[in-house]
């Protein structure tokens, strides 16, 4: 077993300093799984598979492990993502109340496809199954602020236009 010291290939020191300092606060090594992912994400907008590998070894939990969590969680990025990451909400709620066409108006306005990065770098926008505001639907996560009552005008200012 490695040492919590020792460097893994693909982290930077500063993530392996954070991931150790979440390691401290629980017994288990494996329950830091999806604290570790987000402090890699945080620093690089997603997880590629060589970091998810060295976040393995670091927790000495297996890779396929890993992905099991990462892939659970639909906040965790497995490929690039732009700067802002736009989750839209497609529950039954959002979707009776116009959530396709708040996608569709995003899409077309960023020239992207559902789950590509706009040319710029700034924006991906993702499906989410709920953000549990139902009572504003449709509604829209933009970062980490939530939207609430979506409509054209929000559309445009969302995206600066």
């Amino acid at each position: 077993m490695k040492k919590q010291t020792e460097k893994f290939e693909g982290l930077s020191p500063v993530e392996i300093r954070e991931i150790n300092a979440e390691i401290g606060e629980y017994e288990d090594k494996t329950a830091v799984s999806t604290e570790a992912l987000k402090i890699v994400q945080k620093h690089r907008r997603w997880v590629s598979d060589e970091c998810l590998i060295a976040v393995a070894e670091l927790l000495d939990i297996a890779p396929a492990h890993l992905e099991g969590v990462a892939s659970f969680d639909n906040l965790i990025y497995r490929r690039p993502v732009g700067n802002t990451v736009i989750h839209y909400c497609n529950s039954v709620t959002c979707w009776m109340l116009g959530s396709d066409q708040v996608r569709e108006r995003l899409c077309r306005h960023l020239n992207v496809e559902l789950g590509e990065m706009s040319a710029d770098g700034e924006y991906t926008i993702l499906p989410i199954v709920c953000l549990g505001a139902c009572d504003h639907a449709p509604v829209v996560m933009v970062g980490d602020e939530l939207r609430l009552d979506i409509t054209e005008d929000a559309v445009n200012e969302i995206l600066g236009r």
